[in-house]
This record gives structure tokens, C-alpha cells and sequence, in this order.
């Protein structure tokens, strides 16, 4: 017989994500759209306003629909209603009472959490998905699991260069955000999990991780905070692999800082003589 905990994950794990978690991942897209400064400020809008949400509204959606198999037409059709209402009273609702009620902490704290858990479900698709296609394939395997699970932060450059203003420093690439680095690890934990090189069930870890993915983000939102969990880590890892080239820096600066003082000491010094010089000369012609 199972014990409790087991009972536990095992009936998180089989949750269904259809419809209530994907409305609450709907709804976070679309706010932290309209939320983004420059949205009603491309000349794309003003000449076609609907396609324009449309696209950006779809971009944001990429990593939910690609982790979704739609075992049929009558559920995908259902989805993609979902999909648009959600998007057409998010920003045409008179009185902006959908904007209004998700400004409450607690609201946003809701939706926030049950976002994190469609991502734990769609790096775990991903990654058997992946294992389907390619028997032990490492690198696949991470790289569709961290696709399908960050799939709007890793098309951001795209979704920038379709809304005209990708700008080279934004690039994604270069500076990763949160969910994509800890979606990222996820897809790294579940490979392993799934080659049984991680000596754990799946619906344990499936619970581990949802529940680190939630206590983080509702912590960053309370406090308010974008420090990154993993800063502390990075900045040791940086430090252990690239730290002996900063060893040198500080001397070199030091001898640059004496050097300087030096050669203004000797530079000051030649003034001062010359004008003693001079005031002997005035001296000795007055008497």
C-alpha cells in the first residue's frame, strides 16, 4: 500500500491542466502584455490593431500550445476561444474591470502560482516527447523540454523584431531571465530523471519542483523583488572559473595609481622650483 505522500504526488501529477490552470497562464500573458510600456506605441497597432494583438497574443502562448497534443479538434477549437475571449476582455472591457480585479495581490499571487505548475508540465512533456523521438538523447531532450517550457522568453527577440523594437541589448540570449534559467535546470533534473541517472520517481520530483517554482515566485512577488535564486550560485561558479583573471587586475591598477602619483609629484615639484627661481631673480634686482 502506497504511503500518503505517495497518494499525494501521484494524484498532483495526473492533475489536469485543461481549463482552469491554462485560463490562469492565459491570464498572466496577457497582463504582463498589456503591462509592457511600449505596446500601444508601435505603428503597427494604429493600422491594424486587432492582428497586432492577435500576434502578440500568440507569441505569448507559444510555450502552452506547444506542449499541448490536442486529442481533438473539438478541445483545440475550445482552447483557442479560450485563448482570444480571455485576450478581447483583457483589453476591451469596459471600465477595465478585468485589469481593476487583477491588481489585487492576492489575485495575482493565484494566477502567478498556477502558472508555475502548467510549467512543470510542459518540461516533463517535452522531455518524453523528446526521449520518443531520440532513445537517451541528452542534449534534445533538455533543449525541447527548456522550449516548451520557456517558450515566451526564449522567442522574445522574435516577438521584439515582429513588434519593431528589438533592441541587441534585450537579447535573451545574452541576459537570460528567471524562468528561463529555471526552466532550464528543470528540463536538466527531469532529463536526468528520465535516463535513471536521478534515483527518483517522477511524480515526486514533478512535486519538488512545482512546489520550488510556486514558493519562488510568490516569495520574488511579496517581496517584490527580481533577485535572482540563483544569483548566489552564479556569482560562485563565475568567481571559481574566472576569478584568477581578476587576481592581476588590482595590481596592475595599484602600479598605474603609484606611477600617476609619481610622475604628478615630479611634475608639481618643477613649477614650484622655477617659481622660486624667479623670486630670487625679482629679489636681487630690487636690491
Amino acid at each position: 500500500m502506497d504511503s500518503p505522500w505517495d497518494e499525494l504526488t501521484l494524484a498532483f501529477s495526473r492533475t489536469s491542466m485543461f481549463p482552469f490552470f491554462d485560463i490562469a497562464h492565459y491570464l498572466v500573458s496577457v497582463m504582463a502584455l498589456k503591462r509592457q510600456p511600449d505596446w500601444n506605441r508601435s505603428p503597427f497597432l494604429e493600422l491594424s490593431p486587432v492582428a497586432y494583438h492577435k500576434t502578440l497574443a500568440s507569441l505569448h502562448f507559444t510555450g502552452c500550445v506547444q506542449h499541448r497534443k490536442c486529442p481533438s479538434a473539438n478541445s483545440f477549437a475550445l482552447l483557442g476561444t479560450f485563448c482570444y475571449v480571455e485576450w478581447y476582455i483583457t483589453f476591451f472591457c469596459p471600465c477595465d474591470l478585468v485589469s481593476q480585479g487583477y491588481s489585487f495581490l492576492p489575485v495575482q499571487l493565484l494566477a502567478a502560482g498556477m502558472k508555475e505548475v502548467t510549467r512543470t508540465w510542459k518540461i516533463v512533456g517535452g522531455v518524453t516527447h523528446a526521449n520518443n523521438y531520440y532513445k537517451n538523447g541528452w542534449i534534445v531532450m533538455i533543449a525541447v523540454g527548456w522550449a516548451r517550457g520557456a517558450g515566451g522568453s526564449i522567442i522574445t527577440n522574435f516577438e521584439q523584431l515582429v513588434k519593431g523594437g528589438w533592441k541587441p541589448e534585450a537579447n535573451e540570449w545574452l541576459k537570460m531571465s528567471y524562468p528561463a534559467k529555471v526552466t532550464l535546470l528543470g528540463s536538466v533534473i527531469f532529463t536526468f530523471q528520465h535516463t535513471k541517472h536521478l534515483a527518483v520517481s517522477r511524480h515526486n520530483l514533478m512535486f519538488l519542483y512545482t512546489m520550488f517554482l510556486v514558493a519562488t515566485k510568490i516569495t520574488m512577488m511579496i517581496t517584490e523583488t527580481a533577485t535572482v535564486p540563483f544569483a548566489l550560485f552564479e556569482d560562485a561558479l563565475s568567481r571559481m572559473l574566472f576569478g584568477w583573471q581578476q587576481q592581476f587586475t588590482p595590481c596592475e591598477k595599484k602600479s598605474e595609481t603609484k606611477s600617476s602619483f609619481n610622475g604628478t609629484g615630479s611634475s608639481t615639484s618643477k613649477p614650484i622650483a622655477v617659481a622660486s627661481d624667479t623670486v630670487k631673480k625679482k629679489h636681487t634686482k630690487k636690491t
